[in-house]
């Protein structure tokens, strides 16, 4: 079907085509740091069950290396901040990416003569 569109047509399939594949990025890449929080916030919990005077351990590489409660806390309540400007970072990410697939395929959509967008298959 690509051979028999226009030139500024196939342009435009070819850019739907890259957001598409960038859409799929982002939503791994956010599906991947909401696991990270929703981990780290679940250590940061148990934190409240064990003794401030537990020998506690933390992963430097393939090490284990001694830590105290104080640092460990920290640590964690620095990651979970940071993982939730990652999740809000890729959200908007995601929300824009979205709104310029749905402005382009509305683009090609006029371009080949069809009706405006929002049909079947719309947001794919």
């Amino acid at each position: 079907m690509q051979g028999n569109l226009p030139p500024e047509a196939q342009e435009k399939l070819e850019e739907l085509q890259d957001l598409q594949e960038t859409a799929q990025q982002v939503a791994a890449q956010k599906q991947q740091a909401e696991t990270s929080l929703q981990e780290s916030r679940t250590a940061l919990d148990e934190l409240d069950d064990v003794d401030e005077d537990t020998t506690m351990y933390r992963e430097v590489g393939e090490l284990l290396v001694k830590t105290d409660f104080d640092e460990a806390k920290d640590d964690l309540e620095e990651k979970v901040s940071s993982l939730e400007v990652r999740v809000e970072t890729l959200e908007k990410q995601e929300e824009r990416v979205q709104e310029q697939f749905e402005d382009l395929q509305g683009e090609l959509q006029q371009m080949l003569g069809g009706g405006p967008a929002g049909g079947p298959g719309a947001g794919a």
